[in-house]
Formats: structure tokens, C-alpha cells, sequence
């Protein structure tokens, strides 16, 4: 199955990072964000990306094609002018070298997210196909969200998790006296958009209408697949995090550091987390294309209702 991800944004959230390189580029435990999300792909078998590219897109495409030709050790053979792949030494990065298929699509600076997809239309056509964001990690089964997706034939889900939160919780009663407070608590209590779709091709031709250009993904396009009745949420309670800010990438870098690396799915496979799905159908709300949307960390709020299944 073909993985998209949108790989094209400005990352202004994280400009101490992202003045030198695209968000995707930057990196938790010497490995670019994109190497984490594209690895824990290719543990589920999917292996063929489909990225979008924007700003500093050059840089993701030497990337890509310096990775494909010099990954691992090397012997150079000066008299023959070659270059050999050996075998690579014990460590970190120790994982076999995948056979990816990356396709390098250049969508426009300034494009929106919604505008990037439509464009990827041409190479996701054939057939159900899934979609993240270059900087989100998580170790989200992917097959169980594949099954989900699957069993209840609609046009596209959505991954829904807890967000990690810095923040102390607090609990009281209707009188407001305090019951329990909670130091930063690992995940907060409202489910949020985590990204990691997997939708059908016919999702091109339902979001036409409301989607172009200057249209983010998580705003028309997703509002109307709800409205319709089209978008099902699955629910993953184990670990997902992004990379907006530095308070992130320093978290997510000293988590690496200290051995608790749990979106590294190609470091240990045994995904035999239970997992926790859920639909969601139609919300009440009529659709209105100048709302915020479902943007990736956002709580859908009044949008979608929840039912175990």
C-alpha cells in the first residue's frame, strides 16, 4: 500500500531548526524525522512513499537519493572507481536497508496541505492508500488500523490519540474544592487528530469541490468527508508525539538517548499492543469551510461521536 506524506510545510513553529533545513530533515537521535516515520512504515510492509514536497524540497530530494546510494559502510575501490556495500556495524542504525520506492513531488511552496494532496492524485489513484505528516511519530499498529479501515468501508479514517501534555491536571468537585492533582500526566483526557489516514482513491472526487490551493487538508476536505458520513476514527492509546517546537525535539531527543524509544517499531517488532477502535459518524454541525477543521492535534470536539464496536 502506498504511504503519502506531506512533506512540504514551512515548520515555523520550530524556525530554530527549520531556517536550516525542512521539518522533515530535522533530526531525533542523528536520524531525520522522515527516516523514523518511513522505518515504522516499512516494519508493516508498506515500502513504496509518495512525499510532498515544498519548501527547502531540494534538500529532501539529496537526502533521499544520498540515503538510497551511501547508507550503511562502504568500500571504495580507487583502482576500479567503484563503490561496494558492506556490512554495517553494530549500533543505533543498525536495520536492514529497505526496498523503498520514493516518489519526489515537488507541490509548491506556498501550497496548503489540501492543495498538496490533490496534486498527488496522479500516483495514489490505484488504490487505497495512506497519509501522514513528516513529523509525527508514533507506533500505531498499522495493520490493525488497515483491518479497521477495511471493515467498515468508508472512505477514509483517521487516527485519533491522547497527546502528551507538560501540564499538571487537576481534579474538583461542582463546588470547586480540589480532589487529586496529577504532575504532568502522559497523556490528557481529549482525543485529538494524530494523523495517519488511510483513505480510498474515491476521496479525491468527494473533496474536489472544496479543495484547492490556498485549502488546508484538515479543513474542507476533512469536514466534508464527516458531514457525509465518510470519516471513521480509530483509536490508538499508545505512543504518538509531533515535532512542532523545540520543547519537542529536545523530549523526543532525550527519550532516544535514554533508551525509551517506543515509535521505534523496526527496533523491536512485536506489536502486540491491544489496541482500542472506534468509529465516528456524521456530527450535527453544518459544514462551514472558514472553521479551523481538524487539524493535526486538534480535539474534533463537537464534530464526531464516538461508539465501541
Amino acid at each position: 500500500m502506498k504511504v503519502a506524506i506531506f512533506a512540504g510545510g514551512k515548520g515555523s513553529r520550530l524556525i530554530e531548526e527549520t531556517t536550516v533545513r525542512p521539518k522533515p530533515l530535522v533530526e531525533i537521535g542523528r536520524r531525520p524525522l522522515l527516516w523514523h516515520i518511513m522505518q515504522h512504515y516499512s516494519v508493516f510492509g508498506h515500502h513504496h512513499f509518495v512525499l510532498a514536497l515544498g519548501y527547502m524540497g531540494s534538500a529532501i530530494k539529496k537526502y533521499i537519493a544520498e540515503l538510497s546510494q551511501y547508507e550503511g559502510n562502504l568500500r571504495v575501490d580507487f583502482t576500479t572507481r567503484e563503490i561496494y556495500g558492506q556490512e554495517n556495524s553494530e549500533g543505533d542504525f543498525d536495520v536492514p536497508n529497505p526496498p523503498w520506492m520514493v516518489d519526489l513531488i515537488d507541490t509548491g511552496v506556498e501550497t496548503m496541505t489540501g492543495g498538496r494532496l490533490q496534486m498527488l492524485e496522479p500516483y495514489l489513484s490505484d488504490g487505497t492508500f495512506m497519509l501522514t505528516y513528516g513529523d509525527g511519530l508514533s507506533n500505531v499498529d498499522l495493520d490493525k488500523l488497515v483491518a479497521f479501515h477495511k471493515a467498515h468501508g468508508r472512505a477514509a479514517t483517521m487516527t485519533v490519540v491522547n497527546p502528551h501534555t507538560t501540564f499538571g491536571h487537576l481534579q474538583f468537585d461542582d463546588d470547586g474544592r480540589v480532589l487529586d492533582f496529577v504532575e504532568k500526566p502522559d497523556t490528557a483526557k481529549n482525543l485529538i487528530n494524530g494523523g495517519f489516514f488511510v483513505l480510498e482513491p474515491r476521496v479525491f472526487d468527494i473533496i474536489s469541490d472544496v479543495t484547492d490551493a490556498t485549502v488546508m487538508w484538515e479543513q474542507g476536505p476533512l469536514r466534508k468527508l464527516m458531514e457525509i458520513g465518510e470519516l471513521m476514527a480509530y483509536q490508538h492509546p499508545g505512543f504518538w508525539s509531533c515535532c512542532d517546537h523545540l520543547a519537542d525535539k529536545r523530549r523526543l531527543e532525550a527519550m532516544w538517548s535514554s533508551g525509551e524509544r517506543p515509535w521505534a517499531t523496526w527496533a523491536d517488532a512485536d506489536h502486540s499492543d491491544k489496541l482500542i477502535a472506534r468509529s465516528v459518524g456524521p456530527g450535527k454541525l453544518k459544514f462551514n469551510s472558514d472553521d479551523p477543521g481538524l487539524g493535526r492535534g486538534s480535539h474534533p470536539g463537537e464534530w464526531v461521536r464516538y461508539r465501541s464496536i
